[in-house]
């Protein structure tokens, strides 16, 4: 397949730009595989999908504040990274701009000399290696002169709010390591939490949005696009509650694009979740046979994305792109901030 087949108009203004006042209030489009046909919902309504044996699995990765904004040390020109995978010895592979410029050895400082990083290679490559030292441990350094890594999709010409800060991170998220929120875990609220919890059993698992999942799909043929591999853990008792409620056919709800490919990279050849750390490097497309989850709650993907065809393989893509222009007509909000949708 092409990836124009998964193309689909969206008016700009449909694109969410700030969070609604509260985390629950969202719409939600609910797409019933089997019948192929698609209700108006809200996402407070999520609880009455569930029944006791089944399990919602989420991604409990949080956000770290990955985008740095300095100055380079021997000209002053504006310099921004964005962190992409941790390496070894306190270096970063990270997107670098204007990469072009800056060569081996080139130093940026952050934060009134907080901080500062080294250029480790050459101009060429996507994606940079970055050595990063300064007075005190990285990661609180990081706290004090990163900022919340928002999609570029978001304006913000005053920068990140303090309202950005506390949104574009899940309640739940505990585990650090992301450069990207598990979206589809935005719209949760304590309470709406709760009311999970009483009806149906909860899982966590973690696995590091990393620059994989938003990388643009740069083939026209689906079958040779390869996802880059991220970080995902299993605990022994996410694995146990996930295995027993599977073989008790209960559903497994997946919260989110990322914790389906946490899921279906940790299913063994029994389709039994294993439990441990490993690399998710399994990329999913249309034609991919789903051996754990049953339904899955995600946010609306950009056109052309490798999120869109995961959900395309998940429901069809003319099911999908006949729900999604749906969605457009009806207004609902789009991506990262935006709206759900739960696929039965």
């Amino acid at each position: 397949m092409n990836i124009s087949e998964f193309d689909y108009d969206l008016p700009e203004e449909l694109i969410a730009q700030s969070p609604l006042p509260q985390r629950d209030a969202s719409r939600m489009l609910v797409v019933d595989r089997e019948t192929k046909t698609w209700t108006d919902s809200v996402f407070l309504a999520f609880p009455e999908y569930l029944r006791r044996d089944d399990v919602v699995v989420f991604n409990n990765s949080l956000v770290i504040p990955a985008r740095l904004v300095g100055r380079r040390l021997e000209t002053g020109g504006k310099v921004e990274v964005f962190l992409v995978r941790e390496l070894e010895n306190g270096n970063w592979e990270s997107l670098v701009r204007p990469g072009s410029r800056l060569r081996s050895g080139d130093r940026v400082s952050f934060g009134e000399n907080r901080l500062f990083a080294e250029i480790m290679d050459g101009p060429g490559q996507e994606l940079r290696k970055v050595r990063f030292y300064g007075d005190g441990p990285f990661e609180e350094l990081l706290s004090e002169v990163g900022s919340t890594p928002l999609p570029p999709y978001i304006k913000r010409p005053d920068g990140v709010s303090e309202q950005d800060r506390e949104r574009y991170q899940t309640i739940y998220a505990k585990n650090r390591g992301a450069i990207a929120a598990p979206t589809a875990g935005l719209h949760f609220s304590e309470s709406a939490f709760e009311k999970i919890r009483e009806r149906a059993q909860v899982a966590e698992v973690t696995l590091h949005v990393g620059y994989g999942t938003f990388e643009p799909v740069r083939v026209e043929d689906i079958g040779q696009h390869s996802v880059s591999a991220e970080v995902c853990e299993i605990s022994t008792e996410a694995a146990d509650v996930i295995n027993n409620a599977h073989s008790k056919a209960g559903k497994i709800f997946a919260v989110g694009t990322t914790t389906v490919r946490c899921l279906e990279s940790s299913v063994s050849s029994m389709d039994q979740i294993e439990s441990g750390k490993r690399c998710a490097s399994l990329t999913i497309t249309p034609g991919y046979g789903f051996k754990i989850t049953d339904a899955l709650l995600t946010n609306f993907h950009l056109p052309k994305s490798s999120l869109l065809l995961l959900v395309s393989a998940f429901a069809g893509r003319e099911l999908v792109l006949d729900a999604y222009r749906h969605a457009v007509k009806s207004g609902y909000r789009f991506y990262s901030y935006g709206d759900c949708m739960l696929i039965l």
